[in-house]
């Protein structure tokens, strides 16, 4: 018994060890990044990148918010999508995978088949592009940005196996002897137990929604509505068209005009919010993942 504890001991040792090694190897990119940030753009092209900033500089950071209003505008965009994308995409996506995983709803094996189906074919972009422009005329609005991330193959997939592997049928149905209609039972029952499932489903859409800028490519011209992806995507192809061009023509703007430390710096902003966020969700995301996965 001795000797078993000892070892015991041992291999909690080790694994800890093994565990803050790994974790040190993660956090070296942030690290990385954020020293760059702070990293004089002239430096970095020359020494290239360190741990510790060789010649500190706020010159990425003030290039980024050389117009403050509209970094907090392209903000406000971002953080509107997300929210409203997500919390909408969830009380669809929940709903639609609630009903997929029935039994006695007998055409969920032909409807779990169509939505599979569009995971290996799509229509195309130009049929898209007309469709959200011509016909739906969704151009610089709002619903353009959030409508196109609404419903997603997978994570329907994922929420139907959720709760068919997380909630027992007999639960639903003696709810439905007490007298609980479909919504009450989806409302009361389902939601409450599937929140590992659904902090797992709206972590990934949270993300997309914040990571999207092609569809503010694509259909928003208004400046006012771009999304903080897309707005520091402008402002990293302006600073490249104007470096080309000071090289093109023999001037040198990389004082003027950081492009890697701004680079780094626009990371770090874009980032931000969602190292803040992922904490809060983690302990659900990791049981949403592993529920139903090991059978007993």
């Amino acid at each position: 018994m001795r000797t078993r504890g000892i070892d015991s001991v041992t291999f909690n040792m080790i694994a800890y060890l093994v565990i803050i090694a790994f974790s040190v190897i993660c956090l070296f990119p942030f690290l990385l990044i954020i020293s760059g940030s702070l990293t004089d753009n002239e430096s970095i092209i020359r020494d290239g990148y360190h741990l510790i900033p060789s010649v500190f500089s706020l010159t990425a950071y003030k290039a980024v918010l050389t117009f403050p209003e509209k970094v907090l505008t392209a903000y406000g965009v971002t953080i509107f999508v997300t929210v409203v994308g997500t919390a909408l995409g969830l009380f669809m996506m929940t709903m639609a995978g609630y009903v997929l995983q029935r039994k006695d709803f007998k055409y969920r094996n032909k409807l779990s088949f169509y939505i599979y189906f569009t995971t290996l074919f799509g229509g195309g972009l130009v049929p898209w592009y007309i469709m959200m422009t011509k016909y739906l005329q969704l151009t610089d609005t709002y619903a353009a940005l959030i409508f196109p991330g609404l419903m997603s193959p997978f994570l329907i997939i994922l929420m139907r196996s959720f709760i068919k592997s997380s909630i027992p049928e007999e639960l639903t149905e003696s709810s439905k002897i007490d007298g609980a209609n479909d919504f009450t039972i989806y409302y009361r029952v389902v939601l409450p137990l599937a929140m590992p499932g659904i902090a797992t489903v709206g972590l990934f859409l949270a993300l997309h929604y914040w990571n999207s800028w092609f569809s503010t490519s694509l259909f928003i011209n208004d400046q006012n509505k771009y999304e903080l992806q897309y707005f520091l995507y402008n402002i990293i192809n302006t600073a490249a068209a104007v470096s080309q061009l000071g090289v093109s023509t023999g001037v040198t703007m990389s004082q003027d005009i950081p492009s890697e430390s701004t680079k780094l710096a626009m990371a770090i902003i874009v980032t931000g919010p969602i190292l803040f966020l992922y904490p809060f969700v983690q302990r659900f995301f990791v049981k949403g993942l592993t529920i139903g996965a090991v059978k007993g």
